[in-house]
C-alpha cells in the first residue's frame, strides 16, 4: 500500500455518512491539584481546576467519525436529567447530530466521572471513578422509539456502526432492526460489541480486541500466531464477512471472506499514554473510510494510523485529517508493506 493511496482516502473521508447506534455515555473528567490532607478524614484534598465533558461509549465512536470529517448521526438512549443536557451540548459541540437520541426519564444518563489529580512536578493520575448507569434493557416503548429512529434515519447514511457496551440500549430487536435496514439500504454494517459476535451474524465487519476474541472463542490466544490460526474460525462461526482483531502493541489482523488474512503492524508502540477509547477510533476510521469508497484493508490501515495518535493522549480522544496526514508523512513506508496470505494450518 502506498502513502498516496491513504492520502486519497483521507481526502475522501468527508463524503461518508455514518449512523452510530449504541450505548452513549458521558466521560466527565474532573482535574485538580493536590493541596493537603483533610482534617476530616485521611483523604487528599484536590483544588479543583476544571471539568471536561467528553462523549463516551458509542458517543466516542460518533465523535471520532465527526473529527475525521464525516457526517454522523447518533441513535441512543439517555435520561432526562442534568447530564442529558450536558450530553446534547457535547454532541452539538462535537459535530454529532442528536436527531436519533431518545430520552428516558426512568434511567440516568450513563456517566463515568473520573477524578484526576496531580501534585507539583508530577504526572496526572486517576484517583477514583464514579459510574452512574442502569444496565437493564430499555423498556418496550423506548425500544420502539429507537427502532423508529433507526428505520427513519438509515436511508440518509452509507454505513451503520453498532457500538454495544452492554448497557441496555442494544436489545435483540434493535440488533435485528440494524441488520434489516443495512440489508434494505445496502449499508456497511460494522460492529463493536462486548458480547458474543454471533448475535450480529451477517455484519460487514466486526472489530473485537484480543480479549474479546478470546471470549468469543472460549480459549486463550497467547501469540500473534494463535490469533492468525483461529481468526477465520471466529469469523466463520459468527457469520461475519470480515473480522478485524486488534492486538495492542502487536498491531491488528484482518480476516476476509476469501480466506486471506492481512497483518498490520502497530504504527506506535513506544509513545503510548492511554489506550482508553482506541477501539472506538479504529471502528470509526475503518467504517468512515469504507463508507467513502476504501477497501476493508485500507480502512483497517487508516484505523491503525488514527489509533496510533489517540493513544498518546489522556482519556477518550480523536484524530483529525491534518493529524493523519502529518503522521502518515512521518511513517516508515515499510510499515505499509502489508501482504495478504492464507494462514498456515
Amino acid at each position: 500500500m502506498k502513502k498516496t493511496d491513504l492520502q486519497t482516502i483521507i481526502a475522501n473521508l468527508p463524503k461518508g455518512r455514518v449512523m452510530v447506534v449504541g450505548d452513549i455515555a458521558i466521560d466527565e473528567m474532573t482535574y485538580g491539584q493536590t493541596s493537603r490532607l483533610s482534617r476530616e478524614a485521611p483523604v487528599i484534598i484536590l483544588q479543583h481546576e476544571r471539568s471536561d465533558i467528553l462523549l463516551g461509549g458509542g458517543g466516542n465512536a460518533a465523535h471520532n467519525v465527526a473529527a475525521l470529517g464525516g457526517h454522523v448521526t447518533m441513535v441512543g438512549v439517555c435520561g432526562k436529567d442534568y447530564y442529558s443536557t450536558l450530553l446534547v451540548e457535547a454532541m452539538e459541540r462535537d459535530g454529532v447530530s442528536p436527531e436519533g437520541l431518545v430520552h428516558d426519564a426512568s434511567r440516568p444518563t450513563t456517566t463515568k466521572t473520573r477524578i484526576i489529580g496531580n501534585a507539583r512536578q508530577s504526572v496526572r493520575q486517576q484517583i477514583v471513578r464514579i459510574d452512574r448507569e442502569d444496565k437493564t434493557p430499555v423498556s418496550g416503548p423506548i425500544e420502539k422509539k429507537l427502532i423508529s429512529h433507526i428505520e427513519a434515519l438509515a436511508p440518509k447514511h452509507h454505513a451503520l456502526i453498532l457500538s454495544d457496551y452492554d448497557i441496555g440500549a442494544i436489545t435483540p430487536a434493535v440488533i435485528e432492526t440494524c441488520k434489516a435496514v443495512c440489508r434494505k439500504h445496502n449499508l456497511i454494517f460494522a460492529v463493536d460489541s462486548h458480547r458474543k459476535l454471533a448475535m450480529f451474524e451477517g455484519a460487514t465487519v466486526a472489530t473485537p480486541n484480543q480479549p474479546e476474541a478470546e471470549f468469543n472463542l472460549g480459549q486463550a490466544l497467547r501469540s500473534v500466531d494463535d490469533v492468525h490460526a483461529h481468526g477465520h474460525s471466529l469469523r466463520q462461526s459468527a457469520g461475519l464477512q470480515h473480522l478485524l482483531i486488534t492486538q495492542g502493541k502487536d498491531g491488528m489482523t484482518l480476516f476476509d471472506a476469501d480466506g486471506h488474512l492481512s497483518h498490520i503492524e502497530a504504527f506506535n508502540v513506544s509513545d503510548v499514554f492511554d489506550v482508553t477509547g482506541a477501539g472506538d477510533t479504529v471502528i470509526a476510521a475503518l467504517t468512515l473510510a469504507m463508507a467513502s469508497g476504501a477497501t476493508p484493508l485500507e480502512g483497517a490501515v487508516l484505523g491503525n494510523l488514527a489509533a496510533s495518535l489517540v493513544v498518546r493522549r489522556f482519556g477518550t480522544a480523536t484524530a483529525t485529517p491534518p493529524e493523519l496526514l502529518e503522521a502518515l508523512d512521518k511513517l516508515n513506508p515499510g510499515k505499509l508493506a502489508i501482504q495478504s496470505r492464507v494462514p498456515t494450518k
